[in-house]
């Protein structure tokens, strides 16, 4: 969260130095007009007093070429400040490609996440199923009265093997007479 958290103060930084710069740049520019103004000026200047006043001429020439010095230099840090918006602009633009791939990282990452849980647990151990209580207690009920109709057939296995058949013929004589049971009691029925 912390590495987030900073990319987005880094993002907010560059945003406000790239407002700070465009500020200084219409400063700049504003003082590359008014040199630009001085140097017409002053060439005026040199031009009128030329033929009659050559010391102020020449005056307005050095006035003039300090004008054009510092102009120069203007567009040197002219020049500093675009290029420190540029690459502002790019860091900018880096950090959103930066989040943009993190977010997408994260979302594999989910995605990755959910087709390896079920391989990882295929039985869903200690998973909650959606299945209700009492669904659970009807399926173990039909289990159970699915057993109990395939009759003694099978013969529990801690049974040794010795006494399986005692116990299968016994509990087809019992079985037998539990079916006689039920057909008397059918007949009784229906005879009333």
């Amino acid at each position: 969260m912390s590495c987030c958290r900073g990319r987005k103060d880094l993002n907010l930084t560059a945003r406000k130095a790239i407002a700070t710069l465009r500020q200084q740049l219409q400063m700049l520019e504003k003082e590359e007009e008014y040199h630009l103004r001085e140097i017409k000026e002053e060439l005026k200047k040199a031009k009128a007093n030329i033929i009659s006043n050559k010391p102020a001429a020449a005056a307005a020439l050095r006035r003039k070429k300090a004008h054009e010095t510092e102009l120069e230099r203007l567009s040197g840090t002219r020049l500093t400040l675009e290029t420190q918006v540029f690459i502002a602009r790019c860091l900018t633009k880096k950090i959103d490609d930066v989040d943009k791939i993190m977010d997408s990282a994260r979302e594999q990452m989910e995605l990755t996440n959910e087709i390896t849980r079920p391989i990882s647990n295929p039985m869903n151990v200690g998973v909650e199923t959606d299945e209700p209580e009492e669904d659970l207690k009807i399926q173990l009920a039909e289990l159970e009265a699915d057993e109990v109709l395939r009759g003694p057939e099978r013969v529990p296995p801690h049974i040794p093997s010795a006494s399986r058949s005692a116990v299968g013929s016994r509990n087809k004589t019992e079985q037998e007479a539990e079916e006689e049971q039920e057909l008397r009691e059918l007949q009784a029925q229906l005879a009333l």
